[in-house]
């Protein structure tokens, strides 16, 4: 006689794996028993790939390597014109009276991860890397080519909570441009460039708010830059995804330098931000420079820009 049940699909794969199989892929993994996934007829490891938006309370207490992880324990300063993103601002530089434009090609790329996840923030050490072209262009000229500053960094990440430490090397060296040298054929161009080691800290006193300093010593300056420079600000807005509403953000960043007697530049930046699931983000909005150039070629010249911008960042 049949068994009632036989005949009967209950959707059980034939090769599913028995009690017996689990309990010989169970292992002493850091201070505890862990269950490993199951991949074929070999055990295998994988952190899932969580988003601390959409997944908050997610943990992983213990330490592991991961290859170019999606997202990033450091994130460039907003309102930091040296800072790897994608972007422009057209402005009027009131001092000289010019429509300007200045454009940033770049992004910045978290490359190994040594750490952990606890309440869907990663913690622990990332090594990353930036790069970035920062081009003027003259707008009354025919958008004639003017200047360009290139900047490429090695940023070591320590991250825990609201706490973020960077340690970090950048090459930057500024060039002018071949359109503007035609039209000043009497211009005496430099080669400002510098070889500097950073450490600079970012605090979240609550989600919304994001404070950050760092100090910056050239060990190789050359033509006009100086050893030492300074750089601090304040990165406001909504946490997490914003939806195809946004959310309103405001910026501010001071930017410090010996070669100009440890004067530099102040930058505000208010308007509207987009964030998506994954943290990338973009703004728009009005953008005020106060200050010496941030197109280090013309590093001595006083400058006061407004206009409007829009940047996606890193």
């Amino acid at each position: 006689m049949e068994a009632p049940w036989q005949g009967i699909s209950t959707g059980i794969p034939a090769d599913a794996i028995s009690d017996a199989d689990l309990s010989r892929m169970r292992f002493e993994c850091c201070d505890g028993p862990m269950e490993l996934p199951y991949h074929g007829s070999q055990p295998w490891i994988e952190m899932p790939n969580v988003d601390p938006a959409l997944s908050p309370q997610f943990n992983s207490e213990f330490w592991m390597l991961e290859v170019l992880p999606s997202d990033l324990m450091w994130h460039s300063y907003w309102a930091g014109t040296k800072e790897p993103r994608i972007g422009g601002t057209v402005f009027q530089e009131i001092a000289a009276n010019l429509s300007l434009a200045d454009v940033t090609l770049g992004g910045r790329a978290a490359v190994l991860r040594y750490g952990y996840v606890r309440e869907g923030k990663p913690h622990g050490w990332e090594l990353q890397v930036e790069g970035a072209s920062m081009l003027r262009l003259n707008l009354d000229k025919k958008w004639d080519f003017e200047s360009a500053d290139f900047r490429f960094g090695v940023p070591l990440i320590y991250a825990e909570d609201t706490l973020q430490w960077k340690f970090a090397y950048y090459h930057l060296s500024s060039h002018v441009g071949d359109e503007f040298l035609l039209r000043n054929p009497t211009f005496q161009r430099i080669n400002f460039s510098r070889d500097t080691l950073v450490a600079g800290v970012s605090y979240f006193p609550w989600p919304a708010l994001r404070g950050y300093a760092e100090a910056g010593w050239a060990f190789y300056a050359d033509e006009g830059s100086d050893a030492w420079e300074f750089q601090f600000g304040l990165d406001f807005s909504k946490s997490g995804p914003t939806g195809r509403a946004g959310t309103p953000f405001v910026a501010i960043n001071a930017h410090l330098r010996e070669e100009v007697d440890f004067g530099g530049n102040l930058v505000v930046q208010a308007g509207w931000l987009w964030r998506g699931p994954h943290g990338r983000i973009v703004r728009t909005g009005l953008h005020y420079f106060n200050g010496k150039s941030n197109q280090f070629e013309f590093f001595n010249n006083f400058e006061q820009q407004l206009g409007f911008g829009v940047w996606q960042e890193y």
